[in-house]
This record gives C-alpha cells, sequence and structure tokens, in this order.
C-alpha cells in the first residue's frame, strides 16, 4: 500500500540521504513537524501517514504488513534506503522494517518503545473513542476539545486527537477509527520473529524518564535484535516525547544522523 506523505527538503543537496518520519498511534505525519523542519535542513525528509491514520487507506493494522507499507511507498518515491524514526506505534513498524529489509535501512531512532507487547490503557481509550460513535455536532476545535476530554483525561491527548476529527454536524473521523480499534490488540503486542531476526546497523532507542513503555528488563530484548543499539533517556519526559520535549527530541535526532 502508498501511504500518504509530507516530503521536505530545506537543505542545498536535492541528493541528500532520506529520513522517514513514523507517528504513533491515533498520529499522522504532520505530528512530528518540528522534527521533519529540524531534520529537514541536512536531510532528505518524508513524513508519513500509515495506514488507517491521515489520508492513507483505512486497513487493518499488522506490523509485517506496515513495513511493506513502508518500503512500498519508499520503492514508489525511488528511494532505495533511508533511516527511519519511528515513535511508539511508529517505532514498531520501523524496527519491523529494518528486521525484514535490513539493506533498504541506513540508521534507525525509536522513541519510547520496545519491541516487545506493550499495555498501558490505550486500548481502553481505543475502545472508548470506538463506543462514541456517530460523532455529535462539533462546530469548531473547542467543541472536539471539550468533546474528547471526558474520553481522554488529558488535554494534550484531546488536541491530538482532535487532529482526525473534521468539524460538523455530524463530526466525523478521518482516520481508521473502526480498523484501528479492532486491531488494537495487534498494535500493543509485537509479532513472533524467527530466532536470527537481527538488524546490525546503528539503532537509537530514545525513552522518556517517566515513560512506562521501556523498562530495565526490556535492555537484553533490545539488544538481541539490535545489538548495535544505543539507549538514551531524556530527562523529565513521558511517553511523548517530542510533543513533551520537542528541542531535545529533535537535538538527540541530529546528533545522532549526523555523528554516527
Amino acid at each position: 500500500m502508498q501511504l500518504a506523505s509530507l516530503i521536505r527538503n530545506d537543505s542545498d543537496n536535492p541528493h541528500a540521504p532520506t529520513v522517514v518520519l513514523l507517528h504513533g498511534v491515533f498520529g499522522r505525519a504532520r505530528n512530528l513537524g518540528l522534527l521533519q523542519r529540524t531534520l529537514s535542513h541536512h536531510f532528505n525528509t518524508i513524513a508519513l501517514d500509515l495506514r488507517s491514520h491521515g489520508h492513507s487507506p483505512h486497513e487493518p493494522l499488522t506490523y509485517p504488513e506496515m513495513a511493506r507499507d513502508v518500503l512500498e511507498t519508499l520503492d514508489h518515491l525511488s528511494i532505495q534506503s533511508a533511516s527511519l524514526i519511528g515513535h511508539s506505534m511508529g517505532g514498531k513498524v520501523a524496527m519491523m522494517t529494518s528486521l525484514l529489509a535490513p539493506e533498504r535501512v541506513q540508521r534507525l531512532i525509536v522513541a519510547d518503545i520496545a519491541p516487545a507487547p506493550m499495555h498501558h490503557g490505550q486500548n481502553t481509550l481505543a475502545q472508548a473513542l470506538l463506543r462514541s460513535l456517530p460523532l455529535p455536532a462539533l462546530h469548531n476545535r473547542k467543541d472536539i476539545h471539550d468533546f474528547l476530554m471526558p474520553l481522554t483525561g488529558n488535554p494534550a491527548i484531546s488536541d491530538l486527537l482532535g487532529q482526525n476529527i473534521t468539524p460538523g454536524d455530524p463530526a466525523h473521523w478521518t482516520i481508521g477509527l473502526t480498523e484501528i480499534a479492532n486491531s488494537f490488540a495487534t498494535i500493543e503486542g509485537w509479532p513472533e520473529m524467527p530466532p536470527n531476526a537481527q538488524w546490525s546497523g546503528e539503532a537509537l532507542f530514545l525513552r522518556g524518564e517517566h515513560s512506562p513503555y521501556v523498562q530495565p528488563h526490556h535492555r537484553e530484548l533490545i539488544h538481541h535484535f539490535f545489538p548495535h543499539a544505543t539507549i538514551q533517556t531524556i530527562p523529565e519526559t513521558g511517553h511523548w516525547l517530542h510533543v513533551e520535549k520537542p528541542k531535545e527530541f529533535a537535538e538527540a535526532a541530529l546528533s545522532f544522523l549526523m555523528h554516527s
């Protein structure tokens, strides 16, 4: 499946190396806008809408299929290889892409996720959103925010999710909410991989200091799949690294990509 993309290259080199940005669940390409702007001065950057998100087609989600979506989109853009940056679900897509097609990946940055099953309440939110269908009349962004707050309990997450609702009477979701909610066991999981599955390139795993998603016991698993991985903590932040500490996140990514 070819994915919708936002392409930006503000460097002086039309043939600059490519960096692909992959968002998390309920996100979209433009959520990583500050990171893309920072990297675009040095790289050809491509932010993708993963399947059932943004402007991409709506289909059930599995990590092997999502990895193949990334590869098919790169083929369509005539890009043989690229570095990948993925947050949360997008981080799992990035990992899966590197394991399925190691020759296509130059460097890998995984933001606050490990190659392991994760169960931290997002499925509960997904099912609550599904039960909210059909949406009522929501005429503006404030209406959307106020509607989502009782479901999320978090203003930042409400604003993030609200980007996926088009105001109207009734309002409607632009993402494949049904496909996402029905795929959540897969999204939270991690497929069983062959014993020899491994990517030997340079990888950076960024974790939030206060996030539960990357625990000490995950280090061995990370190094099993990615033996040259470096694990780095961004202080005073949780799971949403690019939202809570956008400057620090972008600087860490740029430093790794420029100096590895």
